[in-house]
């Protein structure tokens, strides 16, 4: 009589280990890259009530000029000076139909520094202008207004 092989038995229950363990890797890539995707320069933005949504802001093509808060200027992520910005934005956008320059100035960043990249960008002769800002969380448009200080 000859030797046949028995055929394991069959498991009923998926073998889910492995697919947690890639799981986890993914994980840890996404929360790796993830904050190099974002587009420019880091900045902490003014917080505001009615901030309104700037959709063509998010695009890969979108122009964004970025002030520091200790008055660096850049284009997109990479540092210009001021007196680059008109003829690198007017070359930007020479072929454009939607002439829209946005601007992310640092909370911090100086008032002067900031009109002086603004007025570069004007000068490139661009249609509109945007000043991008982050809308404050966790305020309710109805709330009444926080109490008087105490004297």
């Amino acid at each position: 009589m000859a030797y046949k092989p028995k055929a394991p038995p069959i498991m009923a229950a998926p073998n889910v280990i492995p697919m947690a363990d890639i799981m986890l890797v993914l994980l840890i890539i996404f929360m790796v890259v993830t904050p190099m995707l974002q587009k420019g320069v880091s900045v902490d933005m003014a917080k505001v009530d009615n901030a309104q949504d700037m959709q063509d802001a998010d695009k890969d093509d979108a122009i964004i000029i970025a002030v520091t808060r200790d008055g660096n200027t850049y284009l997109g992520s990479s540092k210009i000076q001021l007196d680059e910005i008109t003829g690198k934005v007017k070359d930007l956008i020479s072929n454009r139909l939607d002439k829209t320059v946005f601007v992310r100035s640092d909370s911090r960043a100086k008032y002067g520094d900031v009109v002086k990249a603004i007025d570069e960008v004007r000068s490139a002769g661009v249609d509109h202008l945007g000043l991008l800002t982050e809308k404050i969380r966790g305020k309710s448009p109805t709330a009444p207004p926080p109490p008087p200080p105490a004297d």
